[in-house]
C-alpha cells in the first residue's frame, strides 16, 4: 500500500528524506537535469513569491516513508493552468499502479485550483518522425495511456517545429482539460504556450522561434487531436486519490465520555466534542483515524512520576459514581503528604473544582494518547492534525491537575514533537496555560506563548503575568499576554498578531496550538465577545505561518456556539496553511510577452533541461498504471 500526499517544504524530516529520494531518483534517470535545478526544489516550494510560481510536489510513498514516485508540477495562478513536469517511479515499480496514481493526484490538484488544464509535453507517436522501433512503441504507449483521461496533443500548430533543422523529432503540447466542455480559446492557449516555451525553455527558444510558433495556433477555439487509441469516453473529472495532505487529520478520544461528571454546573461534560464534531465533520476538511496507544512514559517525561502514579491510584480507589474533591492543602508541610488517597488530592490540586473519580485516569490517558496520534500524523506529513479531546490538559503542570485538567496534553505532544525540532506552543485559551509555562520554564527548544484574561481577574489567578519570562535557560522564552475583562476584537488580534511575530523570530520547526473556544462571546466561564468571523480570522492568522502544525483542544463550553466557532476556525486555518488564499496574492507571470529576465531565466522559472531541446531516452512506460517518466526531454524542475 502506498499514500500519496504533497510536500509543502523540507521542514519536516520525513519530507526531507521524501525530497532527497526524488533528487536522486532525477539524478539517476534524467541525465539532462543539472544539478542547480535539482538542489533548487526546496526553495522553490518554499518560496512562490520569489520565484513567482508554484512548484507542487506530490509524493508517493509508504507508512515507512519509502519512496515509490512523484510528480512535480508548476502552478500558473494568472493562466489558471498547470505544467507537469515530472512523473516518475523508483524502476523497480514498473505496473504497480503508482503512476497512475499520481497523475490522478495531479488532476484533482488542478480540478481544485479552478485550472483550465494541465498542459505537458511528450514525444511523438509519428513514424515519419521516430525512426526507432523500440521507442516509438514507448511513446505510442505513453500517449495511448493519457488518452485514456482525456488528453490529446494540441492539435493544427507548430509546436513540434524543430529550433534547428538536424534536431531530432520535437515533442507534442498535450492538454488535460479535466473533463471540461469549455473551448479553448485561442487568446488563452497562446498565452499558455509562450509561458512553456519561454520559461520552460528560456535559454533554447530564440524569441523569432517562440513568436512563430505561438502565432501557429490559429484556430479558435484550439482543437485537440482526434481519439487515435481509445473509443470509451473521458472522465468527467478526476477520481478522488488516496490524498490527506490537504486536509485536516483529526483523532477524537474515543473514551471521552466515560468521564461523565454530572454535579450541577460542571461545565466539561461530554457534549462538548459532539458538538464540535456535529459542526466539523461534514466540512470535508477533516480525514478522522483512531487513536493509538502511547507508552505512559510519555507522560512522566513532562509529569513527575509520583504525581502519575497518585492518579493512577487514587482513581482506582474512589467508589464507582462518586467524586473526590481536594478539601485539605497541605501547603505548611508539603514533604508529609496525608496518607488517606482521597484527602491527599489537595497535595497535587491547585483548585476546589476538579473532581477524581473511577474514570479520570483512564479518560486522560486517553486524551494523551490522542494527542501523541496526531503529533506522529504530523511527523508523517500531514500539515495539520487536530487532537479533539477531554478532558483539557493545559491547566496540569508538572506534578499538579487543576481548572478541569490532569495531564498536559499539549506539554506531552510538544515534548514528543521536540526530538524533531524546536517547538512552539500558543495557547488562545482563555485562561492562562500555567501547565506548559511550568513544564518547560527551564527549557529554550519550546517557545510557550499564551493570550488569556488578565490573572487579577481570571483563573488561575496566580499565574500569568507579563513578567513571567522563564527560568535560567529558558528565559526569555515563556511570552504572556494578559488582557482585560473587556477587548474589543481589534485588541484581540493585535496581540495574537505581536505572539505570531514572536513565533515567527523563534522560527520553529512545529508549532502546537491549545485551542479553547472560551474567548467566544458567551462562554460561562470567559468574559470575551469574539464571533465565528473573528475565529475564522484567527484561523487565517495562525494558519499562515505555514508550520507542520498540531491543535489540541482545551476549553470551551458555550454548546450552542462551540460547533459554528470551530467550523470558522478550521475554514480559516486550512485557507492559509494550505495556500488556499495565496493564489491572487501571487504577481501574475506569463501572461504576456516575456520580461527580459523570463526570457534569461533569472526570474527563477524552469529552464530547458538540454542545449537543443532535442529528446532524451526515457525510461520504460508502466503501462498499467501510466508512464513513468511524462515527457520526451523534459525540462528541469
Amino acid at each position: 500500500m502506498f499514500r500519496i500526499r504533497r510536500v509543502f517544504d523540507a521542514v519536516l524530516p520525513v519530507d526531507q528524506r521524501a525530497i532527497a529520494a526524488v533528487q536522486d531518483i532525477l539524478r539517476s534517470q534524467f541525465a539532462g537535469v543539472s544539478e542547480h535545478d535539482i538542489v533548487s526544489i526546496p526553495s522553490k516550494l518554499a518560496d512562490p513569491f520569489k520565484h513567482q510560481f508554484r512548484s507542487l510536489l506530490f509524493v508517493a510513498d509508504d507508512d515507512s516513508g519509502t519512496l515509490r514516485g512523484f510528480a512535480l508540477v508548476s502552478h500558473d495562478p494568472a493562466l489558471r493552468f498547470l505544467y507537469l513536469h515530472y512523473i516518475a517511479t523508483g524502476k523497480s515499480l514498473m505496473g504497480s499502479g503508482v503512476g497512475g496514481a499520481l497523475y490522478e493526484r495531479v488532476r484533482q490538484e488542478a480540478l481544485g485550483l479552478s485550472c483550465i488544464g494541465v498542459f505537458f509535453e511528450c514525444a511523438p507517436d509519428d513514424p515519419a518522425e521516430v525512426r526507432d522501433p523500440p521507442v516509438l512503441k514507448a511513446n505510442v504507449a505513453r500517449l495511448r495511456f493519457y488518452e485514456r483521461f482525456g488528453v490529446r496533443p494540441l492539435w493544427n500548430n507548430e509546436y513540434a517545429l524543430k529550433v534547428k533543422p538536424d534536431d531530432a523529432a520535437m515533442p507534442y503540447l498535450l492538454c488535460d482539460p479535466l473533463g471540461r466542455k469549455a473551448p479553448l480559446r485561442r487568446t488563452v492557449v497562446r498565452r499558455i504556450v509562450r509561458a512553456c516555451l519561454e520559461r520552460v525553455y528560456p535559454q533554447l527558444c530564440p524569441p523569432a522561434y517562440v513568436d512563430r510558433v505561438v502565432a501557429s495556433f490559429k484556430d479558435d477555439p484550439v482543437a485537440l487531436r482526434p481519439p487515435r487509441y481509445t473509443r470509451e469516453a473521458p472522465p468527467a473529472a478526476p477520481r478522488q486519490p488516496q490524498d490527506t495532505s490537504r486536509s485536516i487529520t483529526l483523532v477524537v478520544n474515543d473514551l471521552h465520555d466515560i468521564h461523565h461528571v454530572r454535579e450541577r454546573g460542571y461545565v466539561e461534560s461530554p457534549v462538548r466534542i459532539r458538538a464540535i464534531l456535529r459542526a466539523i465533520e461534514p466540512t470535508g476538511l477533516f480525514h478522522r483515524i483512531p487513536p493509538r496507544e502511547f507508552k505512559e512514559s510519555h507522560i512522566r517525561a513532562v509529569h513527575d512520576d509520583a504525581f502519575v502514579d497518585y492518579l493512577k491510584r487514587v482513581c482506582r480507589v474512589v467508589p464507582k459514581g462518586k467524586s473526590v474533591y481536594p478539601y485539605v492543602f497541605p501547603i505548611r508541610n508539603a514533604a508529609r503528604p496525608p496518607v488517606d488517597l482521597p484527602v491527599r488530592a489537595g497535595y497535587y490540586c491547585i483548585d476546589t473544582f476538579t473532581p477524581l473519580n473511577e474514570n479520570a485516569f483512564l479518560a486522560a490517558k486517553r486524551a494523551v494518547d490522542c494527542s501523541l496520534t496526531a503529533a506522529d500524523a504530523v511527523l508523517k506529513g500531514s500539515r495539520l492534525a487536530y487532537a479533539l479531546v477531554r478532558p483539557p490538559g493545559h491547566h496540569a503542570e508538572r506534578r499538579a491537575f487543576g481548572g478541569f485538567c490532569y495531564f498536559n496534553n499539549n506539554a506531552i505532544a510538544a515534548h514528543y514533537l521536540s526530538a524533531q525540532g524546536r517547538v512552539a506552543i500558543l495557547d488562545i485559551d482563555y485562561h492562562h496555560g500555567n501547565g506548559q509555562e511550568v513544564i518547560f520554564a527551564e527549557r529554550r527548544d519550546v517557545l510557550t506563548i499564551s493570550i488569556h484574561g488578565h490573572p487579577r481577574l481570571a483563573y488561575p489567578y496566580f499565574s500569568g503575568f507579563k513578567d513571567d519570562r522563564g527560568v535560567g535557560e529558558g528565559a526569555g522564552f515563556n511570552v504572556n499576554y494578559p488582557l482585560p475583562e473587556k477587548i474589543t476584537t481589534e485588541r484581540y488580534r493585535q496581540a495574537l498578531q505581536s505572539a505570531l511575530g514572536r513565533i515567527r523570530r523563534f522560527n520553529p520547526t512545529f508549532l502546537v496550538v491549545a485551542l479553547g473556544y472560551d474567548i467566544g462571546k458567551g462562554d460561562p466561564t470567559g468574559t470575551w465577545t469574539l464571533t465565528a468571523r473573528d475565529f475564522e480570522r484567527n484561523g487565517e492568522m495562525i494558519g499562515a505561518l505555514r508550520l507542520p502544525t498540531l491543535v489540541v483542544q482545551e476549553g470551551g463550553y458555550r454548546t450552542v456556539t462551540l460547533g459554528v466557532n470551530a467550523r470558522s476556525f478550521f475554514k480559516g486555518l486550512a485557507v492559509a496553511a494550505f495556500e488556499r488564499g495565496i493564489y491572487a496574492r501571487l504577481k501574475p507571470a506569463g501572461a504576456g510577452p516575456a520580461s527580459a529576465a523570463q526570457k534569461s531565466g533569472v526570474d527563477g522559472i524552469v529552464a530547458g533541461s538540454s542545449a537543443s531541446r532535442k529528446p532524451k531516452p526515457e525510461p520504460p512506460v508502466d503501462h498499467d498504471a501510466g508512464p513513468v517518466a511524462p515527457p520526451k526531454n523534459p525540462p528541469a524542475i
